[in-house]
């Protein structure tokens, strides 16, 4: 399964990937369990498999910053990587979390919504207030200041959330 795009002759990926066979344990057994819950292995996982390091760093980092128990909820964590993958056009990203986050918001709209234009999805003025953070953060880092952090607080957002706000934005990007 993870060769078949390989095999089909549209590359995953400019790097030679490799094969379910050629992978250390826990990596084949993580592809494998996304593969059993998704239905599908997404490229990125192949892609970065190739080098069984980042792989893990990649992954460990990605867990932290979005299974941790946190001030934001899932579907905040999933708009904020929904907004960021409209506002890169990556395609990928934006199909693949969008669907994550229609399961946690329990809305089929609101994906489109916040990688389209999250200033008009039918969100909270919190997670506006979030986005835009987040979109300052991919878009505009050297710009925010004091007055972006005040306008998270205002929204009920403590200094923790902040930081999972700008580093899942960051990792994201």
């Amino acid at each position: 399964a993870a060769r078949s795009r390989e095999m089909s002759g549209a590359a995953i990926c400019r790097y030679p990937v490799p094969g379910l066979d050629e992978l250390p344990e826990d990596i084949r057994t993580r592809i494998l369990e996304v593969q059993q819950k998704a239905g599908f292995v997404p490229n990125v996982f192949i892609a970065l498999a190739r080098r069984p390091l980042e792989f893990r760093a990649f992954f460990a980092y990605h867990d932290a910053l979005m299974l941790r128990d946190s001030g934001l909820t899932k579907a905040e964590r999933e708009m904020i990587v929904v907004a960021i993958a409209g506002a890169n056009e990556c395609l990928y990203c934006f199909v693949a979390h969008g669907a994550i986050l229609r399961v946690y918001a329990r809305n089929p709209l609101v994906a489109d919504q916040v990688g389209v234009n999250y200033r008009k999805a039918d969100i909270t003025p919190r997670q506006r207030a979030m986005l835009q953070f987040a979109l300052k953060v991919a878009e505009a880092s050297s710009a925010i200041g004091d007055e972006d952090y005040a306008a998270l607080s205002a929204h009920g957002f403590d200094d923790e959330d902040i930081w999972d706000i700008g580093n899942i934005s960051a990792f994201f990007c």
